[in-house]
C-alpha cells in the first residue's frame, strides 16, 4: 500500500489529545495486535481501514519507534507557542488561589483530564520582559482546556511531574515541621489547640498519617503514564511482537 505515514519523530511531536485517545483505548484492551494498529492510527494520522492495508512489518517498526519515543523524559519548559499564542506556566505557584489548587488536584489525577490540568498551568502570556512574565487571569478551565488538548505531549507529562515534584517538597517539609514541633508537650499542646484537634493525641496522629498517606499518593501519581506509558508494548522487542503475528496468523 502507498499511503503517506506522518511518524513523530519526537515526543513534543505527538499532541496530548492523540495520548489521551491512546490511552483510553490501551486501558480498555488486552489486544496487541489491535493496540499496535491503534498506535500508527492515532499517532501517524491514519485511518484505520488504511492501518489494515498496511505491512504487518511496517506496523511492528512504528509500533518500535513509537515505544521508544515513549521512554523519553521530556524537560519542564515554562513557555511553549500553540497556534501563535504563547502560554507560560504560572509563574510563582506558591501564589495560586485557592480555586486553581483544587482544578490542578482534581484534573491531573487522572490522563483523561490532564488537558484541564494544562489550562490551569499554562495560560496565555500577557507581559514579558526577558525570563519574567505574568500571565492571563485564572478563570477556571472552560477556556482553554479543548485547545491544550493539541499541546506538546511532553511539555504536558513533564509539567505534571513537575507540580507533583514540587507538591511533593512542600509536604515533605510540613511533615519535618510538624515533628520537629511535637518534641515537647508544651508545643503539642499549643498546636493541637490551634488546629483544634482532641487533645488525647489521636487526633494529631491522623493528621500526621494523614500527610504520610498523601507522600505516598504523590509518588505513585508521579509515574503515572509517565515513563511507563505503554507497559505492554515498552516490554516487547521486535522477535516478541513477530511471534503475536505468527501465532495469529496460526
Amino acid at each position: 500500500m502507498e499511503a503517506e505515514i506522518l511518524l513523530p519523530t519526537d515526543i513534543n511531536e505527538i499532541p496530548l489529545g492523540s495520548y489521551q485517545k491512546f490511552m483510553h483505548t490501551y486501558e480498555n484492551t488486552n489486544d496487541e495486535e489491535f493496540l499496535c494498529q491503534k498506535m500508527t492510527e492515532i499517532f501517524c494520522g491514519l485511518r484505520l481501514r488504511e492501518v489494515l492495508k498496511v505491512k504487518w512489518t511496517d506496523v511492528q517498526d512504528i509500533t518500535i519507534h513509537l515505544s521508544n519515543i515513549f521512554k523519553e523524559q521530556p524537560k519542564f519548559q515554562r513557555t511553549f507557542t500553540l497556534n501563535k499564542v504563547e502560554f507560560g506556566f504560572v509563574p510563582n505557584l506558591e501564589e495560586i488561589s485557592f480555586g486553581e489548587y483544587i482544578d490542578l488536584d482534581t484534573n491531573l489525577k487522572s490522563i483523561d483530564q490532564l488537558h484541564k490540568a494544562m489550562a490551569v498551568m499554562y495560560r496565555p502570556i500577557t507581559e514579558k520582559k526577558g525570563d519574567k512574565y505574568t500571565i492571563q487571569e485564572y478563570n477556571g478551565t472552560a477556556n482553554y482546556a479543548e485547545v491544550m488538548k493539541y499541546a506538546p505531549l511532553g511539555i504536558a507529562l513533564a509539567a505534571k511531574v513537575f507540580f507533583w515534584n514540587l507538591t511533593n517538597d512542600l509536604l515533605k517539609a510540613t511533615l519535618q515541621y510538624l515533628e520537629a514541633q511535637m518534641t515537647t508537650k508544651e508545643m503539642k499542646a499549643t498546636f493541637l489547640k490551634e488546629l483544634n484537634l482532641p487533645s488525647n493525641g489521636d487526633g494529631i496522629k491522623a493528621y500526621m498519617q494523614s500527610l504520610k498517606d498523601s507522600l505516598k499518593g504523590l509518588g505513585m501519581s508521579q509515574s503515572y503514564h509517565y515513563t511507563t506509558a505503554l507497559p505492554g508494548l515498552l516490554l516487547k522487542s521486535k522477535s516478541e511482537i513477530l511471534n503475536i503475528v505468527k501465532c495469529s496468523e496460526n
